[in-house]
């Protein structure tokens, strides 16, 4: 058969939108029963390149609807519509242990989606496609406002969403890499949402004395957020991943100065010392560093260093004291750190205080630590450089690429609900959950 012959078409709607919408792929004009691969390209900020392909087969009109035809092989198979960025991965050749995260958020993550003819696997550089798109997904929606904020010795980047506001804010922290991070404050400004996103490990005043940043810190990031004057004051959130849960619970709980409406705490652990410093809570981690595994593949998991949870009350936070709703996102197959342990003893915790209905517990099965925005690309394990000792080393995440990317797409959703509803809506707390998804 004789391609040529036809003029397959390739369309992409929308080509544009923010990260976290789903997008249709479409392709027509093809002949019928004919085998093709979409493949998916993208070159990232730190000059590696990465990809996504499937194999399908046309229909008898030549056409195939990657959001509603199986894929029948690639880095993703069966009916996956988003499947062409979340299986997304390091080129063959690379080094191992990249992560891909955004860092630039002023700036689109571009992909071309291109289709080629048979089922190919490998060498798509060398082969001309029989069709080519580019897509550009946003962290920033139209109208968000960036704002850097160095006031009080802050290393931190404010967003504000489109409008006159004033807008219900929130604190986001992310874990022990370290660094400024924004892309999910980002989009959760572009979702309504004043978002301050917050480095905590690696501000100046790390790097010139040596000591890390002490509870004021946190608490002076609060009182700039409460106090702008395009933030409801009264209607702030946290949310933090894995070291940021840590630091959340213990704030939500202790902090005379943040009075939270809500937290939300992804893969985290309320085992840590109560009445201590982060400097302190670090200290502590490396007292047990010797229940550190390695793996054959010479991958560190650190989930030990806190199993078991331990019975001493100075050693986990006491969420008896919340009094703002709780979201816990846990992935089952957390290699990284015993959130799901975690979250089993706060729920105990909680119901024995007599404020479990307060509490609401997202279990995924097969989903690893990085629990992140939708369709960010999955990674098992990646190089991580611990802030205080600079060592660098590969880490164990966990997670089953396709179980994983569907905790994502459906921790994101309700996350928003549940901010929506504590943030925008009413105060009453329902019922307390913990569902297995």
């Amino acid at each position: 058969m004789d391609i040529k012959q036809f003029c397959v078409k390739l369309s992409v709607q929308p080509a544009r939108g923010l990260m976290d919408e789903k997008f249709t792929v479409l392709i027509q004009n093809a002949p019928s029963g004919f085998q093709l691969t979409v493949h998916a390209l993208h070159h990232c900020e730190d000059g590696h390149t990465w990809e996504a392909f499937a194999h399908y087969t046309t229909n008898a009109t030549g056409t195939v609807n990657v959001s509603e035809d199986p894929s029948l092989g690639g880095t993703y198979s069966g009916v996956e519509p988003m499947g062409l960025l979340w299986s997304l991965g390091p080129v063959p050749g690379s080094k191992p242990g990249f992560r891909l995260r955004k860092v630039n958020v002023q700036t689109p993550m571009e992909v071309t989606i291109s289709v080629y003819q048979g089922h190919q696997t490998e060498g798509f550089v060398d082969q001309v496609p029989l069709a080519s798109v580019v897509v550009e997904r946003w962290y920033m929606a139209p109208g968000v406002c960036r704002i850097p904020i160095t006031e009080g010795g802050l290393t931190a980047t404010l967003f504000l969403p489109s409008g006159s506001g004033p807008f219900p804010g929130l604190l986001d922290l992310w874990g022990g890499g370290g660094y400024l991070l924004e892309y999910r404050a980002a989009l959760l400004a572009s979702h309504g949402i004043a978002s301050l996103t917050l480095d905590y490990l690696t501000p100046k005043i790390t790097i010139e004395t040596g000591k890390m940043v002490d509870n004021q810190y946190f608490e002076t990031a609060y009182r700039v957020l409460e106090q702008h004057p395009q933030v409801l004051g009264s209607r702030i959130a946290m949310l933090g991943l894995s070291l940021g849960s840590s630091v959340t619970l213990k704030l939500a709980a202790y902090s005379q100065v943040i009075k939270l409406r809500c937290a939300v705490c992804i893969s985290g652990s309320h085992v840590q010392p109560t009445d201590g410093t982060l400097e302190q809570m670090f200290n502590f981690f490396h007292e047990n560093a010797g229940k550190t595994r390695i793996t054959e593949e010479n991958q560190v998991i650190w989930r030990d260093l806190l199993l078991p949870i331990p019975t001493d009350p100075a050693l986990k936070v006491d969420v008896g004291r919340l009094q703002c709703p709780l979201l816990l996102v846990v992935g089952e197959d957390d290699q990284n750190w015993p959130a799901y342990e975690s979250a089993q003893d706060i729920r105990e915790m909680m119901e024995r205080a007599g404020n479990s209905h307060l509490l609401t517990v997202l279990s995924y099965p097969n989903a690893g630590h990085l629990i992140e925005p939708p369709y960010t690309p999955h990674a098992r394990a990646s190089t991580f450089k611990t802030v205080d000792t600079h060592q660098t080393f590969m880490a164990l995440w966990g997670g089953e690429t396709a179980a994983h990317s569907r905790a994502q797409e459906d921790a994101w959703r309700k996350t928003l609900v549940f901010l929506r509803e504590n943030l925008y809506g009413g105060t009453n707390p329902g019922a307390a959950s913990f569902f297995h998804l």
